[in-house]
């Protein structure tokens, strides 16, 4: 998405007090505890094993490392993992 887009979605979002979650494509990421995690906004899994779940996001990506990694659902935006999460790490997402 090009960087003019992305500074009119912020400010339509700042303007109409929308979540920047929505307007933005930003990840909303629900942890409980590090046992159990609920990830909007996901566009596909693109490695997943018991230790490691790298989920596309649509500037980047997000790493989830750490021991018993599940899947227990999966939907086109959507994603719950259980297990015990260790480290969250965002790459690619740009900064500002």
């Amino acid at each position: 998405m090009p960087r003019w887009v992305q500074k009119l979605n912020k400010l339509a979002a700042d303007w109409l007090d929308l979540p920047p979650d929505v307007t933005l494509e930003l990840p909303r990421i629900t942890m409980i505890g590090n046992r159990q995690m609920y990830i909007e906004n996901h566009r596909g899994v693109e490695f997943f094993s018991a230790e490691l779940l790298r989920l596309a996001l649509a500037n980047g990506a997000l790493e989830i490392r750490g021991r018993k990694l599940v899947i227990r659902a999966i939907m086109p935006e959507e994603v719950l993992v259980e297990g015990i999460v260790d480290e969250l790490k965002l790459v690619g997402m740009p900064t500002g």
